[in-house]
């Protein structure tokens, strides 16, 4: 009889044999279900492991023997509150889902090229979550979620672009105990309680401002005055302080669910401003937008990814009125890590603790997928976290 609730565990290796290495990580992750079978495990390996990663699958398969495996290769793993962002090394985190519950996985692709036509793409429509690994050489992941987006919007996608190829250049995707070297891998959830979490590690500064004039990507006007006129006069405003971080990268937060009648940190979809002309006072950000949206300059430094991530996982938590985290997946940015925190496993230790020791584990990705005001987005310098409820 099936369990009423998941069970998630992970386990991690870095013995230098990828076959060892996965059995190894598997076996750990196999324990902490306690003889349950793996409904779903997935796969994240780094360094040597991508030169034979069909030993490494070989070798988790012959531990665990999970019905459906996805997963991919990573510049850096994480898991349990360690990140291990150079070398070599894998995690393994594997659920076993309750009863009525269900993992169907996928493969997607563009005909082997980014600018090729979607196939392959699941149908989500009646879903719970879907989590969904990319190769960004070969695969169009902006269209996959409009796509998305369009079918199904209620749907949260969670997941992560792939930071490291095979030794041979290729894309290092894993379905099964296959290496598929293009496109896309992923799963759908049904029956499954997934809370998507994503900080984005910017915090808002000045006042919001409406557009009311834009085309394509071009904020022609903000709150009636030439955008880049009133931006500068918001930064004028600000702090020293807030001054010293707009100077260091400007970024806009751009509200996606105008409909609300107040917004925080989290509603704004954070994106770069790419430039501007003074002659018209256009300004050119990194997403189409369009009159009548809110927008609020944004800056990004450590103490404010810190607090966003915290404060995001607490709200996760206390929507679980009162029940416990059975788990996370974790797609965090390869930018982020010691180069942003300056400390060693910043968002493995926080993500642990605010979840209070819930078994977690993924990859440094290089984009990273999740929602943003009702629709899922790809990001940069993100910490994206699906949150399991037991």
């Amino acid at each position: 009889m099936r369990a009423e609730r998941i069970t998630i565990a992970a386990g991690v290796q870095t013995d230098h044999d990828p076959l060892a290495a996965g059995a190894k990580a598997a076996a750990q992750a196999a324990d902490g279900l306690g003889g349950q079978p793996a409904d779903l495990a997935l796969v994240f390996a780094s360094g040597r492991y991508l030169e034979a990663p069909e030993a490494l699958l070989e070798g988790i398969h012959s531990s665990l023997a999970p019905d459906v495996l996805i997963g991919c290769g990573a510049r850096g793993v994480l898991a349990d509150g360690r990140e291990l962002e150079l070398g070599t090394a894998v995690v393994v985190w594997a659920a076993t889902l309750a009863d009525g519950s269900s993992a169907n996985p996928f493969m997607a692709g563009c005909g082997g090229h980014a600018d090729g036509e979607l196939e392959g793409m699941p149908e989500i429509e009646g879903t719970d979550a879907a989590i969904l690994l990319a190769d960004p050489h070969t695969f169009a992941t902006d269209r996959a979620l409009s796509e998305f987006a369009q079918r199904a919007p209620e749907v949260p996608v969670l997941g992560g672009i792939t930071s490291a190829r095979t030794a041979l250049n290729t894309g290092a995707l894993f379905y099964g105990e296959r290496l598929i070297e293009d496109g896309a891998v992923g799963v759908t959830l049904t029956g499954v309680e997934l809370l998507p979490c994503v900080s984005q590690g910017a915090a808002p500064f000045g006042r919001e401002m409406t557009i009311t004039r834009a085309q394509g990507n071009l904020i022609h006007e903000l709150a009636g005055r030439p955008a880049l006129e009133a931006i500068e006069r918001t930064v004028s405003e600000l702090s020293p302080r807030e001054q010293a971080l707009i100077a260091q990268g400007v970024l806009i937060g751009i509200v996606i669910d105008t409909g609300k009648p107040s917004y925080e940190q989290g509603d704004f979809l954070v994106r770069g401003v790419l430039g501007a002309d003074r002659e018209s006072g256009a300004v050119a950000v990194g997403a189409t937008v369009h009159e009548g949206q809110v927008v609020r300059l944004h800056a990004r430094d450590a103490r404010s990814a810190d607090e966003d991530l915290k404060n995001a996982l607490a709200d996760r938590v206390r929507a679980m009125e009162g029940r416990s985290p059975a788990g996370a997946l974790v797609f965090t940015c390869n930018g982020r890590g010691r180069a942003m925190f300056s400390v060693e496993d910043h968002d493995a230790a926080a993500i642990r603790r605010e979840l209070g020791g819930a078994p977690s584990a993924g990859f440094f990705a290089a984009g990273e997928i999740g929602p943003v005001g009702g629709r899922s987005f790809l990001h940069g310098f993100s910490a994206t976290v699906a949150v399991f409820a037991a």
